[in-house]
């Protein structure tokens, strides 16, 4: 597995954001104690190609008083806008997805404040607050992103007290799923009839949308298995890492899965990355589209096997224990 392309890719996305995040460093000195930028889509999973756009949200800090007005005005979050562009054109990454006009900014407090209520998907703090979970790289105001990390965790903790020894994440991985969700339905309102690109689209889908959200319940499915427990910590380790990480993460771990159980979790590992980074090297290509049109019905099968692998892990993962099993079928039900 040492020669797939997934590594080979992973370490240009890593240098690559790491000059990103150089050339941001006077935006950091100016802003970074007021604001945090993260990097999501491709650079926060640490799989850009060359052809791949920086996916940014924006965090501002709020004055602790009421009614929490944002510590960066108007003229100051137009500069830091303007360095992020600079950045970006800079590394010759591909333009802003519309034109620039996602690039907007939240409070830090709203990705807790609207969690669970119908202005979550509507004020994009639902997209916001997951990917920041699932799949992020701070550029800007590393202080402020672990400060909003803190709170969302926080969140979906808050009946942690007094069962540290058992705690299951229900409320994490209700919300992870419903992100998953968000993102099915969203691409069938998005899609263009005759449009050749929804097919790659719908492969995205199907491969790094789904890793993204089901890495980060596999690892923590992981974590409780072996532990009987979830702490704030373990999703901390859960974040710091990409979702191709997570996979490698879970077998090598110890979870006192039988001997034939534990094979089959680590073939399902093996064949999931194998078939992510064949994914990788299609969508990478200037050619995808036409790649993918000559074989439609591999990659169909592939990305269905890519997804059977992932439901293997959940399914291994739950035979650990009765308690590991009820949040297995949590997942499912």
């Amino acid at each position: 597995m040492s020669e797939l392309y997934l590594f080979s890719a992973r370490a240009s996305a890593l240098e690559r954001l790491q000059q990103i995040t150089r050339d941001l460093s006077g935006a950091n000195d100016a802003f970074g104690t007021r604001a945090c930028v993260y990097a999501t889509g491709s650079f926060g999973r640490l799989e850009a190609g060359p052809d791949s756009d920086l996916d940014l949200f924006i965090v501002l800090e709020t004055d602790p008083s009421p009614p929490g007005k944002p510590l960066l005005n108007a003229v100051d979050e137009i500069k830091l806008k303007g360095a992020l562009i600079s950045a970006a054109e800079k590394n010759k990454l591909a333009k802003f997805d519309g034109g620039g006009r996602f690039l907007t900014s939240h409070k830090v407090g709203s990705f807790t404040e609207w969690l669970g209520s119908s202005e979550d998907d509507f004020r994009n703090t639902l997209t916001g607050r997951m990917l920041l979970l699932l799949e992020s790289k701070p550029l800007v105001g590393n202080d402020t992103y672990a400060k909003t990390i803190d709170l969302v965790i926080a969140k979906y903790f808050r009946d942690y007290a007094g069962h540290e020894d058992a705690f299951v994440p229900s409320f994490l991985f209700n919300d992870v799923i419903r992100m998953w969700r968000t993102f099915c339905v969203n691409y069938e309102f998005h899609r263009k009839e005759g449009d050749s690109r929804n097919k790659i689209k719908n492969l995205k889908l199907k491969f790094s949308r789904m890793l993204t959200c089901y890495s980060g319940i596999v690892y923590l499915l992981a974590v409780y298995a072996r532990d009987n427990r979830v702490r704030p910590d373990d999703v901390k380790a859960m974040i710091a890492i990409s979702p191709t990480e997570r996979l490698e993460a879970i077998v090598a771990a110890d979870f006192g899965l039988p001997e034939n159980s534990a094979a089959t979790l680590k073939e399902a590992v093996h064949h999931a990355l194998t078939s992510y980074s064949e994914f990788l090297g299609l969508t990478h290509s200037k050619k995808a589209v036409q790649i993918y049109t000559e074989d439609e019905t591999m990659w169909r099968k592939k990305s269905y096997a890519f997804g059977r692998s992932l439901s293997t892990m959940i399914d291994c993962l739950g035979e650990v224990s009765p308690e590991a099993d009820g949040l297995r079928r949590l997942i499912l039900i």
